[in-house]
């Protein structure tokens, strides 16, 4: 299975503000069922554009989170480098298999995409 998280929202495309619709312990039990179907994932196109949307969605508000506060002079929660970066699916699941799954439960997708790249991109001093 190969859905892609789209730079996590870092590459640096125009997305419609999309309401949040699901926290991160909808998102991830809903992709790791996915990812246990393997290669019959194929076969669930509208689940993989529900995902692949809600993840831009999410990465595209980390992003404007992280240059607005860049924007207001405070130091942002994560400094990726230059260029377009991607997190692909399985890289993403399974960093957000490391937030308890409570904690999952009490957090949108934005903010757990926010500490995933936190945790990839950590600013310098």
């Amino acid at each position: 299975m190969k859905w892609m998280l789209v730079g996590a929202g870092l590459v640096l495309m125009a997305s419609p503000a999309v309401g949040q619709s699901m926290n991160a312990e909808q998102f991830y039990q809903r992709a790791t069922a996915l990812q246990n179907k393997g290669m019959l994932a194929l076969f669930s196109g509208s689940e993989i554009k529900a995902l692949t949307n809600e993840g831009k969605a999410a990465g595209s508000r980390a992003r404007a989170q992280r240059l607005a506060a860049i924007a207001a002079g405070q130091k942002p929660r994560y400094c990726p480098p230059e260029g377009a970066v991607s997190i692909d699916s399985s890289e993403f699941v399974k960093r957000l298999s490391a937030v308890p799954a409570a904690e999952r439960g009490r957090i949108d997708i934005t903010e757990a995409t926010t500490r995933i790249l936190a945790a990839k991109f950590p600013c310098g001093n």
